[in-house]
């Protein structure tokens, strides 16, 4: 029986022991040698461990090629790496680090051979991201030694580390672990016991809910990823992540994650498990959402599923005008964007003073281009020139286009689309840029429904590339064609979707926003912890709580109502703190006050 922690020294983890020589055991191994840790690698497979020293061989070779390491340094980084395939290779280990599958009887059993191997004030921990770690801790003669240590994929660049501890764990424990990690370059983020912890517990609902909007045939399996990439700057698309991760052991994650939390937003999508089964798990098995070149390969080849680009049966109508309504951010950037692509533009504000204003802000944001060299300043002017400003929607009488970017509410757009019924000329396809309400509500206010679409922009509309095209069921076919044809013209990317709430991007990034604020009023972790998980283990340009303070509180809660009110499902109703912090007035960073505080401009 080992003595209690506090009676024992804790060593200061110089020797590590890693158990699984996978892909991320043996990234694990290369950051403690390169942190000047002596490693241990054992692994059951005598082929496996051979693979990880070759592997490392091959990523430190890498790294001399690109300057990051030296010729001595690599040498030295090798030499301190053995092999086993025998557990009894980790009996002088200060710390154990077991990265076997995602199976409790495996992992028990190889905690409960460590405990007759190791020393009494060895810690061991596990890197499981979906398991109990009480559960496995109590399973061992020396529970309060026994932690999470959750690295994530590639291990050697993602600087993320989820210190996981449980009601059993010493926080002498804890403390030497956290240590470590800081010592190996990562940032440690505190965490409790729960399925998925921070990031793999927001992370995976979001991939969970992408693979059922695919399931249902809503949108193509590009579409979602390109808009997720495009749309909020992720590194990876939710399917081809999938894919990465291991589409069994995303199953795996959120059964876990489904069993605690009883949330249907966890309940596995079913073709989870019909790829799982069909042994289509992404791409150690050459196929997953994806088909890939080879087994393990990362190179996506053409299937009976990629789409032959935009290549439409119907010709789209001829655009040489456009109608921007609107004297907004939104409308502005939209506006520049179209001049910038060749379009004559007619601004139309509610007066001639919002829509001159307007355009003097188009002309500071073309001049922002020039000074930065991103354009000519004859493009500039030539650019800000088609763009007519005008105080009347009489003044749309001849567009080709007219795009209504007026205030998300649903009245003011009917109001609006019933106007541009009148004045717009037969044949003119009138497009709506609205994030979150009906695209169809929009159609029914005019006599010719069939010539109303979606184009929703994202801002700022002159940066960001996406375009999500919403087609209702009223919408005609060239009018669909048209649009995508204009969107490759202004040098967009198109996604297409149907018109239901959130379109692609806001129907998973606000549930996956929601969630992250149920862990703070939970208590589970804080702000800070959440934001640098997320940055740091998904690759996230901004932490969920960074976004919704920019985004606006208001602008959030709108559309998770929205949300929660067309699918109806429990897990979508908006956080009570996201509510209550809405109705106190904190909206973000627009009012100086939102989940963080802002100095006054």
């Amino acid at each position: 029986m080992a003595a209690p922690l506090s009676d024992t020294p804790l060593s200061p983890l110089r020797t590590v022991a890693v158990v699984g020589l996978g892909t991320m055991g043996t990234g694990i191994a290369e950051v403690l040698a390169g942190a000047g840790r002596d490693v241990i690698g054992i692994d059951v497979s005598e082929a496996q461990a051979a693979r990880c020293v070759a592997a490392l061989e091959a990523s430190t070779a890498r790294a001399v090629e690109r300057g990051r390491l030296t010729e001595e340094r690599r040498a030295d980084l090798l030499a301190r790496v053995t092999t086993s395939t025998d557990l009894t290779a980790a009996a002088d280990a200060d710390l154990v680090i077991e990265v076997a599958p995602e199976s409790y009887e495996i992992k028990q059993q190889i905690l409960r051979e460590l405990d007759g191997i190791v020393r009494p004030d060895t810690l061991l921990a596990t890197g499981t991201n979906a398991l109990s770690v009480t559960r496995l801790a109590a399973d061992s003669a020396r529970p309060e030694r026994v932690l999470g240590m959750h690295f994530f994929n590639p291990a050697p660049a993602m600087r993320l580390v989820e210190v996981v501890s449980c009601v059993l764990t010493a926080p002498a424990a804890v403390t030497a672990v956290t240590d470590l990690a800081l010592d190996l370059g990562k940032e440690p983020v505190a965490v409790g016991d729960r399925p998925g912890f921070v990031a793999d517990g927001l992370l995976f609902g979001y991939l969970n809910q992408a693979a059922a909007m695919y399931e249902a045939h809503y949108a193509s399996r590009e579409d979602i990823d390109a808009a997720m990439r495009l749309g909020c700057g992720l590194p990876m698309g939710p399917l081809a992540l999938l894919d990465l991760i291991g589409v069994d052991t995303a199953r795996t994650v959120l059964e876990a994650m489904y069993a605690e939390s009883r949330d249907r937003l966890h309940a596995p999508a079913p073709i989870l498990k019909q790829l799982s089964e069909a042994g289509l798990t992404g791409r150690k098995a050459g196929r997953g959402f994806y088909t890939y070149e080879a087994p393990g390969g990362k190179t996506v080849v053409r299937d009976a599923l990629t789409p032959l680009g935009d290549v439409f049966a119907t010709p789209g109508r001829t655009v040489r005008s456009v109608g921007v309504a609107g004297s907004g951010t939104m409308a502005c950037g939209i506006a520049e964007v179209f001049a910038k692509a060749g379009y004559e533009v007619v601004l139309a504000a509610r007066s001639a003073e919002k829509a001159q204003s307007a355009k003097a802000r188009i002309g500071k944001n073309l001049a922002r281009s020039v000074d930065k060299g991103r354009m000519t300043a004859e493009a500039a002017a030539q650019a800000l020139e088609r763009v007519r400003p005008t105080g009347t929607y009489d003044d749309f009488a001849d567009v080709d286009l007219a795009v209504e970017a007026v205030a998300e509410d649903l009245e003011v757009k009917r109001q609006l689309f019933a106007t541009l019924d009148k004045v717009c000329k037969p044949g003119a396809v009138l497009a709506t840029t609205t994030s979150s309400l009906p695209v169809v509500a929009c159609a029914r206010a005019t006599s010719r429904p069939q010539d109303v679409i979606g184009m929703h922009f994202f801002n700022p509309a002159p940066a960001m590339k996406l375009v999500e095209v919403v087609r209702t069921v009223l919408t005609a076919d060239d009018v669909h064609a048209t649009v995508r044809e204009v969107c490759g013209t202004i040098r967009k990317h198109a996604v297409d979707c149907g018109d239901r709430a959130g379109f692609i991007v806001n129907a998973l990034l606000f549930p996956y926003l929601n969630n992250a604020i149920k862990m703070v009023q939970e208590h589970y972790a804080s702000l800070d912890d959440i934001d640098a998980a997320m940055r740091l283990g998904g690759g996230y340009p901004m932490g969920p709580f960074e976004l919704l303070d920019v985004v606006g509180l208001d602008v959030s809660l709108a559309i998770e109502k929205v949300l929660h009110r067309e699918f109806r499902d429990p897990g979508l109703a908006p956080a009570p703190l996201l509510e209550h912090l809405v109705a106190a007035g904190c909206l973000g960073r627009k009012t100086g006050r939102g989940f963080r505080e802002y100095a006054k401009r």
